[in-house]
């Protein structure tokens, strides 16, 4: 009899990790927009925080200097312009390692200045007052709608999209607004990226 029970939990187990898989890749991949901040290549001018596990002292938010450089505490000199924040960080954790047993370094990017114009997050159609706003870290399909002021009488939010520019063309992801703005359900407030656009179209009357 324990062995059925087992046996049954088993499968049931199984069962549910098997439909856990099929929805979530039923949807947009939800660390898209994390991946594409993550491979944007550091410019001049950019923002760039450096945090070190254990060590906040040696953590620090500098722009980049015009020769693409930033200084970090113990290591000096350190290239990031052209490279992503992923590399620059590898760079300063191997270069501490003579300094700090097993140091965890993590490089974030703040403010993008270098290009200001290519990273915007721009909100059209059936707001109150589209917008081209700065992208930055974190940033919702909520939270630059509410930049553009929100909705008009005209809106259709049930039929939004988030139009996203990749290697392979641009993708399309449905956004159901009514649902965030309505029931609070926050499935479809994806996170942007930079270059993303949101369209609110009007309702057909």
């Amino acid at each position: 009899m324990d062995l059925l029970k087992g046996t049954t939990a088993l499968f049931l187990s199984l069962m549910l990790v098997a439909c856990a898989t099929t929805k979530s890749e039923s949807g947009p991949p939800p660390d898209e927009a994390q991946t594409s901040v993550d491979d944007y290549l550091i410019g001049v001018d950019d923002m760039v925080q450096v945090s070190v596990w254990r060590n906040p002292e040696l953590g620090i938010t500098v722009p980049v200097r015009p020769d693409g450089k930033i200084s970090v505490p113990l290591v000096g000199d350190i290239a990031a312009g052209g490279r992503t924040p992923a590399e620059v960080g590898k760079d300063i954790q191997e270069k501490l390692g003579v300094y700090v047993r097993d140091p965890q370094v993590a490089v974030i990017l703040t403010d993008l200045r270098s290009h200001e114009y290519l990273s915007r997050v721009r909100v059209t159609g059936a707001v109150r007052q589209p917008v081209s706003i700065p992208f930055r870290q974190g940033m919702t399909v909520l939270d630059a709608v509410l930049a553009a002021g929100g909705l008009t009488e005209f809106a259709a939010p049930d039929r939004s999209d988030l139009y996203r520019k990749s290697s392979a063309g641009t993708k399309t992801y449905e956004v159901r607004l009514d649902r965030i703005l309505s029931r609070g359900d926050l499935s479809t407030n994806y996170k942007v990226a930079p270059g993303d656009v949101i369209t609110i179209p009007e309702r057909a009357l």
